[in-house]
């Protein structure tokens, strides 16, 4: 296969349908997608490099890598062939040191090409899910202490929303890096909506969030991402905020909630299960160390 495979740089934009084809593929096959949210909009703003592996006419695989990190797949119908082992050489040639390649859902083929070129596991992600309940919480918009639970206003608490993100995952490698600017390319994704977008305030301080992803009612709803201000921590307002996106995701008719958290991160993943969550797939991220 490899005499007629040819690698070359793209765009998201420029493959159209045909890398949305590969995406789409690939995610019946592995039950999740081949690239996370960051990756995607870092690809379509040019700052994370496409490089396509085509078999004539076909897509048979891709890559999507920035300074630090990479991620790759293969369409399901080119896989056993060794096209993984080329897109990943692909990708070392000229690499940053260190660099670090996300396995998403943990394949076995995927830790034997990571043991088989030294890469070595540094971090894992868990996506939890469950189905979502049956009966809405109490409570009103007014949680007490002056706190009011909200949707997410657009043009008006985009700068609050983005400083206490950052303050709030600092220590997170992708989700505390968010700009105003990656905010606003997920607002003109096709599943973004307003009021799956929850804030709690407590006078005109954003205090909390809950950001739901709904794709469809057939599809999971993702608890996209949660977070609460240090200030207001051991209040109750993760769970508070999770009961507020039960309630909206059985409004939106969507049966099944679903998560990604880091292992790492054990007073989340014991919220979490406490609420009913389970496991369903595991994402591992990997690492080649550094000489000496």
């Amino acid at each position: 296969m490899s005499a007629s495979l040819q690698l070359r740089a793209s765009s998201p934009a420029e493959l159209g349908a045909a890398f949305t084809r590969l995406i789409s593929r690939s995610s019946l096959v592995d039950g999740q997608p081949p690239f996370n949210d960051q990756a995607l909009v870092d690809a379509a703003s040019g700052a994370r490099s496409l490089i396509v592996a085509e078999h004539g006419d076909v897509i048979a695989g891709a890559v999507l890598v920035g300074q630090e990190e990479f991620e790759f797949v293969v369409d399901p119908e080119f896989r056993r062939n060794g096209l993984g082992g080329i897109l990943l050489d692909r990708i070392l040639d000229g690499a940053e040191p260190g660099i670090a390649g996300w396995a998403h859902g943990d394949h076995p083929a995927s830790r034997i090409l990571a043991e088989r070129t030294g890469f070595e596991p540094v971090r894992t992600l868990y996506q939890l899910r469950m189905p979502v309940p049956g009966s809405p919480s109490t409570g009103s918009g007014n949680e007490g202490d002056g706190i009011v639970v909200g949707a997410f206003r657009p043009g008006v608490d985009d700068d609050a929303w983005v400083e206490l993100n950052a303050r709030v995952f600092a220590e997170h490698p992708e989700q505390g890096s968010i700009t105003v600017d990656d905010l606003h390319a997920r607002m003109a994704e096709p599943w973004f909506d307003a009021g799956d977008f929850l804030l709690a305030r407590r006078g005109d301080r954003v205090i909390a969030y809950n950001w739901l992803k709904v794709e469809g009612p057939d599809e999971p709803g993702e608890i996209y991402v949660v977070g609460v201000d240090d200030d207001y921590a051991g209040r109750g307002l993760g769970r508070m905020l999770m009961q507020r996106a039960f309630d909206r995701l059985r409004e939106r008719g969507v049966s099944t909630a679903a998560l990604y958290v880091d292992a790492d991160n054990v007073g989340a993943v014991h919220l979490y299960r406490s609420l009913g969550f389970t496991d369903h797939t595991v994402d591992v991220q990997y690492r080649r160390p550094l000489a000496g």
